[in-house]
Parts: structure tokens; sequence; C-alpha cells
């Protein structure tokens, strides 16, 4: 699979990533209110958005046919 997330949506999906990893393990310390299905999904939503944003390839994208990344 050939990059199709562009330097700017990669950043944001690696700070929203780390953000639902902190919420998620935030749940599971009692630290944030919430329950453990929560963190289960965030956990899993930070995952997808650090693999994502790190690898710059995003399997959505491509079935979709949508390309970030800049032309040069």
């Amino acid at each position: 699979m050939e990059q199709n997330v562009g330097q700017t949506d990669s950043i944001v999906r690696i700070v929203g990533g780390a953000v639902a990893g902190l919420v998620s393990l935030g749940i599971l310390g009692s630290v944030v209110p919430g329950s453990g299905v929560l963190s289960l999904v965030l956990g899993v939503i930070a995952i997808i958005l650090l693999a994502t944003g790190l690898t710059s390839r995003c399997g959505v994208y491509s079935l979709l046919g949508i390309n970030t990344c800049e032309v040069r």
C-alpha cells in the first residue's frame, strides 16, 4: 500500500491518538470518569490513529481513493 496520509493529516492523527490513549489510560486508572468499555474503545481508536499517523498509510483512505499527501 502506498502512502496516502499527508504530513498535516499525520500530525493530527498522532496528536489525536495520543490524547485518546491518555484518556483511555486515565479511565483505567480512575483518574477520568468513564466505563471500561469506553476505555477499550478509546484504546483501539488510539492504536489505529497512531499506526496510520506514523506509517502515513490508511486503508480506509485507499478504499475511498483519498490521498492527502502533498504533490511536489
